[in-house]
C-alpha cells in the first residue's frame, strides 16, 4: 500500500508488514519516541513474551532507504468472559509510534486505518487500547464498552478504549484482559567444550 503525504516537500511512504530482522530498528524508534518508561505500562504485561497477532505487525517505511518511519502492532488477547462464561477473543493495539522527524504528516493515521481494516478482514471482533481518547475517537474508539473490563496493572479508565469490528461483539464482556497469542520462541544456545589432548 503506497500512501502519499499531502505536504509536497515530504517524501511518500508505504505500509507493509514488519519483516524478520527489523526488530532493532523498531526498538530504536520506540526508544526515541517513547523512552524506556514504555516497559512499565500495563499494556506491556500483555505483550511481553508474546508474538504480535499474525499479519498485524505493520510499519510505514521510506520508499528509498526502507527506514522505518512509524510502527504499529496488534496482539491477541482475551477480553474477559461473555455472559455465558466463554472467553472473548480480541486484539490489543500498541504501541503506535511515529518518528519525531515525521510527526503530523499522516503516518500514524494511515497506519491506524490500515491496521483496523486488516484486522477486520482477518475476522477479528474488537480492538482495545489504552490511549488518548481525543486522538483515537476519530477511528471509532470509545470507552463505551470497557467499563466491565480492566487492564492487569495501573491505567486511567477514561483512556481504556475499544472499537468493535463486529457489532455488539463486546456486549456483556467482563473481566481482566489476558494474553492469548503465540509465545515468543526461546532460542537455546549450546556451547560444547572440547577436551584438550
Amino acid at each position: 500500500m503506497v500512501e502519499t503525504i499531502e505536504n509536497i516537500n515530504t517524501p511518500a511512504f508505504y505500509i507493509r508488514e514488519e519483516m524478520i530482522g527489523e526488530a532493532f530498528m523498531r526498538e530504536a524508534l520506540l526508544d526515541k519516541v517513547m523512552g524506556k518508561q514504555r516497559f512499565r505500562k500495563s499494556s506491556e504485561k500483555l505483550r511481553r513474551g508474546y508474538l504480535p497477532s499474525a499479519g498485524l505487525a505493520l510499519v510505514a517505511v521510506h520508499p528509498v532507504d526502507e527506514r522505518i518511519l512509524a510502527t504499529i502492532r496488534l496482539w491477541d488477547i482475551v477480553a474477559g468472559l461473555d455472559s455465558s462464561g466463554q472467553p472473548v477473543k480480541a486484539l490489543l493495539l500498541g504501541p503506535l509510534a511515529v518518528d519525531l522527524d515525521f510527526k503530523n504528516r499522516g503516518l500514524g493515521a494511515a497506519l491506524m486505518t490500515h491496521a483496523i481494516e486488516k484486522a477486520a478482514i482477518l475476522g477479528h471482533g474488537a480492538i482495545l487500547l489504552v490511549g488518548d481518547p481525543q486522538y483515537y475517537q476519530r477511528f471509532g474508539f470509545s470507552a463505551d464498552k470497557t467499563a466491565l473490563l480492566s487492564m492487569p496493572g495501573p491505567y486511567e479508565q477514561h483512556r481504556f478504549l475499544s472499537l468493535e469490528l463486529i457489532a455488539d461483539y463486546l456486549d456483556g464482556a467482563k473481566g481482566i484482559l489476558k494474553p492469548a497469542g503465540k509465545k515468543t520462541p526461546v532460542i537455546k544456545y549450546s556451547i560444547r567444550m572440547k577436551k584438550a589432548v
